[in-house]
């Protein structure tokens, strides 16, 4: 994970890849109310999230970051130009649902994070998140001082949500920075595939198809997952054997992860 960095390569959920660890008597207790297949089918996201993380986790470091005392960061040659396609801090204001508060919540971290490394400024990313983070008022983060960081903890978060009972609002939080981290991947893709070979993309975008589909047998259990189901289905177009192939499948979809990006964010 230390390689990717923020900027977590493709269709990735890094972010989300710790959601293991030893279930607490809370835990079991919210599961024997799912239906077996509910509980098979969150078990099988999981699996496949920490296989990808797993997958990323053994490429090369990418080709614009470098060592420095601090950790990684951006060559100069690459801060040079910053992007011009993050989110606005402003989009939190047309979040009305629940839901939607937290896909724009995590969104907003995946872009703060990388204006940051870009050495662009925050503070108004800062603000957003603060109150999204207080509007969802979410027992999982109780814990948690920098709403900011909520994805630097991921296994507390998941396990946390998922006794309190708003491990549906999870799915809502990995599905908005897959598609966060996709499209931002998306700008500028031969940069971000430079690293791969062929089995990573046959072996990441077929566990995306996979997750994909079990996303959306989720949502048969909760209606809120339906709108993320929707919206993740065209990008199942990505299931690449080849990094060439995957270059191609990214170019075709780039209008079908934008539309993925507003429906889940804008």
């Amino acid at each position: 994970m230390k390689k990717l960095s923020v900027l977590a390569i493709a269709f990735v959920a890094i972010a989300f890849a710790a959601c293991g660890g030893k279930k607490t008597q809370a835990t079991e207790q919210a599961q024997e109310e799912k239906s077996f297949e509910q509980t098979q089918i969150e078990a099988s996201i999981k699996m496949h999230l920490d296989s990808i993380s797993a997958q990323l986790s053994e490429l090369p470091q990418l080709p614009f970051l470098t060592e420095g005392e601090g950790g990684l960061t951006l060559t100069k040659e690459e801060k040079q130009v910053k992007p011009d396609y993050l989110l606005s801090a402003t989009v939190a204001d047309e979040a009305t649902t629940l839901a939607e508060k937290y896909r724009i919540l995590s969104a907003l971290n995946i872009d703060k994070k990388i204006a940051a490394i870009y050495e662009m400024p925050v503070e108004d990313y800062d603000k957003a998140i603060a109150k999204l983070a207080a509007d969802v008022n979410d027992p999982a983060f109780k814990d948690i001082d920098d709403a900011s960081t909520i994805f630097e903890t991921t296994q507390a978060l998941y396990e946390n949500m998922e006794q309190n009972g708003r491990i549906n609002y999870f799915w809502q939080l990995a599905a908005a920075a897959i598609v966060e981290q996709l499209y931002i991947a998306n700008q500028n893709s031969e940069k971000f595939l430079s690293v791969f070979d062929d089995k990573a993309a046959d072996n990441v975008t077929f566990r995306i198809v996979v997750i994909l589909d079990a996303i959306n047998r989720l949502a048969q259990y909760d209606p809120e997952v339906k709108p993320v189901a929707d919206a993740l289905a065209p990008l199942s177009v990505l299931n690449a054997t080849s990094v060439d192939e995957l270059k191609t499948q990214l170019e075709a979809a780039k209008d079908k992860i934008a539309a993925a990006r507003a429906a889940l964010i804008d």
